[in-house]
This record gives structure tokens, sequence and C-alpha cells, in this order.
């Protein structure tokens, strides 16, 4: 006899970081709680549509050049967030496709696009956990990324402006320490998170209407956020605004400002 799933709670009543982040890349898989908190960061700091997307550029450069030029042919990206092309597994096969990568979110929504997208060349891999970054043995002890990756070999540790959403009190710095500690040498981190050091009212006030509706948004200083990669090898330019990461080149709108982008990413490899 077929078994009837569980309806699933999408939560739409309230913002999502996922979503509200697809609002703000202009994409169709959000819901009014969203739109109604991405259009309230919106009034507190009308450029809050550049971040996800110099972040979005950062992340796939930085994946194109672990797998390029270092050689990473396995990625764990927790915080995945709603597909939105070309995807990590689509930039890392590009460059080898036998590239394998296990992506992380907790937003049913996100789960239901990753069941019907994220598909992977027959050479290499795909799979999607359903699991919460602050639950970190439930994502080491996963058999989904057990089965995919090799935790023998070197691994590219995703936290793309997912931190931010991590509050102090609970231990980011620990979470961050507890995965890399579970992946070999070799391994490298990158990660991106949202600052206020360029515009600090404004950012703030983003904050606190995340706050409001229950969602956590903790903007951090540079130097806080380089702390975030103690005891690892910065790779060249180090901990810099996501735009001036190894950058292609100005995009088609020109060079937007530090206080548009407000967010830094860095990239390390685990001695």
């Amino acid at each position: 006899m077929e078994q009837t799933q569980p309806p699933v709670d999408l939560q739409t009543d309230r913002p999502h970081p996922a979503r509200v982040y697809d609002y703000l890349l202009g994409g169709k898989d959000n819901f009014a709680a969203d739109r109604a908190a991405a259009e309230q960061g919106i009034k507190a700091n009308p450029a809050s549509r550049t971040p996800p997307r110099e972040n979005r550029a950062f992340l796939r450069r930085a994946v194109r050049f672990l797998a390029a030029e270092r050689g990473i042919d396995q990625f764990l990206d927790i915080g995945t967030g709603i597909p939105s092309a070309p995807n990590v597994h689509h930039v890392a096969q590009e460059v080898n496709p036998a590239a394998r990568i296990v992506y992380v979110d907790n937003d049913p929504i996100v789960l239901a696009h990753a069941r019907a997208l994220l598909t992977s060349t027959p050479e290499g891999r795909t799979e999607y956990l359903d699991a919460d970054l602050r639950d970190v043995d439930s994502i080491l002890k996963a058999p989904q990324l057990r089965d995919t990756l090799d935790l023998d070999r070197p691994v590219g540790l995703l936290l793309i402006a997912i931190l931010h959403f991590i509050g102090d009190e609970d231990d980011p710095d620990g979470i961050v320490a507890r995965l890399l500690a579970a992946l070999p040498p070799g391994s490298h981190l990158v990660l991106s998170h949202l600052t206020g050091d360029f515009d600090p009212v404004a950012w703030e006030h983003v904050a606190a209407i995340y706050r409001r509706t229950g969602v956590t948004m903790q903007v951090r200083p540079r130097e806080r956020i380089a702390g975030f990669f103690t005891g690892l090898e910065l790779v060249e330019p180090g901990v810099e605004l996501v735009n001036r990461w190894r950058p292609d080149g100005p995009g088609p709108d020109g060079e937007p400002t530090d206080a548009q982008v407000s967010v830094y990413g860095g990239v390390a490899r685990k001695p």
C-alpha cells in the first residue's frame, strides 16, 4: 500500500532568508511575507539588491578558482538557497565533470527545487541535505554527505552569506571550527558575510527589520569576519569586498560603491 507523504509546512506567513534572497535576485520562488521583509529592507537601504548579486558572482568565481587552480573536485555548500543557475555544480563540473557537490539548506521550498533542478553530469554527483547549519552533527553524520563526498580528500566548504543569520549566541566560530575539523588538510573554506562597515545606520535598520519578523541577522565588521579564517592560509587578496575578490571586470552597470556591496568574502586553505 502506497504511503502518503505528510504535507510540507512552507511557513509562508513568515519570511525565510533563502526566499528573501531569491526575491532580491529577481526570482519568483517567494511569498508575500518574504517580499514584504525585502521591501522594508530596501526602504532602509536602497542598495539592498546589490549584495546578493555581487555575492553570487563571488561564489561562482571562488568555485571556479578552487576547481581549476586548486584541484578541488568535491564541495559542501551549506545555506544553498533557491537554485539560481549557474549553481555550484554547474561551475565545478564545467571544470571537472566528475566533481561532486552536497547542498545543504533548511527551507522546504529549497528542498523541492533541489530535487527537481540539481542534476549532475553522468561522471559526477549532486546530493541535497535538509539540515540546519547550527546542527553540525546532523550534517556531518548524514548518509547523503558520507555517500557523496570522500572526507579523506580535500573538500571545498562553502558558507556563502549564511553566517550573518547566525547570532553570537549560537557560536558561529564554533560552527565553522567544527566543520573544518571534520575536513582533511588541503580543504578550503569559502565564506562571505554582510558588514555594516560602510553604512552602519542603514544595515542596523535592515537587521532590525529582520529581527522583528523573527529572523536573526547580525552584520559584523571586517576584523570579526576575518576571525572565521583563523588558522587557515588565506588566498590572495585575503578578506576583501566580494566584488574585489579576483574580479572578472566591472559588470554592465559599472563598479558599485563599497557601501552598496557591503559583503566581505575570502577563500582560505586548511594546512
